[in-house]
């Protein structure tokens, strides 16, 4: 099925207002569908789950539907879907839990390739239990993540490893399966950032080969909140601090204090809408048909989903190589996203000119497109950046062809 970008940008009201958006890795853009589901979860009867009346039986039944969505994405049990403030946060929190037990001469192994929430919180963990911190480079010159260091970095005494799906401020995607594969033959578990990774690679749990999974709806068209995935029977292995009289059922052992039912609901429609990114306008004014409805179509979620992250794949690499030419014929640009697999996603700096003021100059053409390190500090200042980073070009399901000229345009005046 052909990708129409025209039919899906026509789902976003925030692209009314003119602006080329080129800062997806940092957060998408909403569509109206994800809005909706929202607006009608969180005005419709709602209160605490429950099956006393309607309004508790719709928590509920938004609770169920969420799980659910989630494992068609991330090809994971719904009993192993943690909902969380934000990546970052459940980051922290199981930080926190997994490290009760480690100890003196325990080891923890980060990347200098991963943003810095898969970073600091272990960093800080292994300071607390007096554990050390064993660093993996990657190769400033190619972006790649070398699954030999990684092996390499691995004792008897390692007990985690922490490593990015997909780098937020250069796109190289890590063979994390092979990386995997290494950690788990001695017996580590493998904690995974898949936050920018998910917004353009289908993700598969097992087939990555993580243990812990975390991504952000709100990169890949949802609202703002965060998701854990792990093996349920995992999950039960950990004991986190809660209140007394919360539940200790798994997954929600996990999630304190009331759900926002609303924004569970809206993560299920931003799963609904990338399953139909393929698919026909059977739907009113272009939209998508309803999932169950008489012109959907018989296949899995899941199914669909994977047919429309290939042809998301097709759209965004053709877009890419537009402005890969582009910057290659740039005089005095240097592009820092080298890698062999990397997301659609740009770091360029240009001699004479401060990334910061090349990206205020698009600004002031309603082109956005943002400098800085992105919280990857540790990756930025690998590749001999410092803290300011570069100018960070990502690409989105709505990206189009014009957007494209007006960043090359808005690129060629800047540093003219």
């Amino acid at each position: 099925m052909a990708y129409d970008v025209a039919r899906i940008r026509s789902w976003f009201p925030a692209l009314e207002h003119g602006w080329a958006l080129f800062d997806g890795p940092g957060g998408t853009q909403a569509p109206r569908q994800v809005g909706e589901a929202i607006a009608s979860t969180l005005t419709g009867p709602l209160s605490n789950r429950g099956q006393l009346g309607e309004s508790a039986q719709r928590a509920d039944a938004a609770v169920a539907a969420f799980r659910d969505a989630v494992a068609d994405f991330t090809g994971a049990d719904p009993r192993g879907v943690v909902h969380g403030r934000s990546a970052t946060q459940l980051v922290y929190d199981f930080s926190r839990h997994l490290s009760k037990g480690w100890g003196p001469g325990d080891e923890v192994v980060v990347t200098r390739l991963d943003h810095d929430s898969n970073v600091r919180p272990w960093v800080q963990a292994a300071e607390r239990a007096g554990a050390t911190v064993r660093w993996v480079a990657f190769d400033p010159a190619t972006g790649e993540l070398p699954i030999e260091a990684v092996a390499s970095a691995l004792t008897d005494r390692t007990r985690l490893v922490a490593v990015t799906a997909a780098s937020n401020l250069i796109g190289t995607m890590p063979d994390v399966s092979a990386i995997a594969e290494a950690v788990h033959a001695v017996g580590v578990l493998l904690f995974v950032d898949g936050v920018h990774y998910a917004a353009h690679q289908l993700p598969d749990l097992g087939a990555l080969g993580a243990d812990f999974f975390t991504c952000s709806p709100y990169k890949f068209l949802g609202p703002h909140c965060g998701l854990l995935v792990a093996d349920p029977a995992l999950l039960e292995t950990i004991a986190p601090d809660k209140l007394l009289p919360a539940t200790d059922v798994v997954p929600e052992r996990f999630e304190f204090g009331t759900l926002p039912y609303e924004l569970l609901a809206g993560v299920t429609a931003a799963v609904d809408v990338l399953a139909s990114l393929a698919e026909p306008a059977d739907g009113p004014a272009g939209l998508p048909a309803a999932a169950g409805s008489a012109t959907d179509a018989p296949a899995s979620r899941r199914t669909r989903l994977a047919a429309s992250y290939a042809a998301l794949h097709e759209h965004e690499s053709r877009l890419l190589a537009r402005l890969e030419s582009a910057l290659a014929d740039l005089p005095g640009t240097t592009v820092h996203s080298r890698a062999s697999r990397r997301t659609p996603t740009l770091l360029a700096t240009f001699a004479g000119h401060e990334a910061s003021a090349v990206s205020d100059s698009l600004a002031a053409d309603r082109v956005l497109a943002p400098s800085g390190n992105f919280y990857a500090l540790e990756a930025s200042r690998h590749l001999g950046l410092g803290d300011d980073g570069g100018l960070r070009i990502g690409l989105a399901p709505y990206t189009d062809d014009e957007d494209v000229d007006r960043l090359i345009a808005g690129l060629r005046r800047a540093v003219a």
